[in-house]
């Protein structure tokens, strides 16, 4: 095998090893808790961590508020390089929201002390409407 290039698996591999492999994710259970909990689609079908992947199958990942769609391009097992892991899918994402879009925090000058009530009540009306937890009705009784 030549240096840099990657190596190739036979046939198949699971999804989340894949992944981890081609730097979708940091951790390999940051994959694998990701396909449990249904971010992570093959083909359209919802996708298990076990599962296979094969070169042209079509990969959905919802990770850190981003969607990555990719086609599979190369079958890898193990962890490669930032440069060899782009070459072994095609990003077919949309691109990231500007900078912009994020929604802004009011920010409070440095020393201005705690927010005065009617400061509170704009900081609130800005965020919109808080969900307070549901207390137990009968719990006093």
């Amino acid at each position: 095998m030549v240096s840099g290039e990657a190596p190739q698996a036979e046939g198949s591999v699971r999804v989340d090893a894949w992944i981890w492999s081609v730097r979708l994710t940091k951790t390999r259970s940051e994959a694998a808790a990701a396909c449990r909990a249904g971010h992570v689609r093959v083909n359209g079908e919802r996708a298990k961590p076990a599962q296979s992947l094969r070169a042209g199958d079509e990969v959905r990942l919802r990770h850190a508020g981003r969607d990555r769609i990719v086609v599979v391009s190369k079958v890898v097992k193990k962890r490669v390089g930032p440069p060899v892991a782009v070459e072994c899918y095609v990003d077919n994402s949309p691109p990231p929201p500007p900078r912009e879009a994020a929604v802004q925090v009011p920010v409070r000058d440095r020393g201005a002390g705690r927010p005065t009530k009617r400061d509170r009540r704009e900081i609130e009306r800005l965020q919109g409407p808080r969900r307070t937890p549901r207390r137990d009705r009968d719990a006093g009784s």
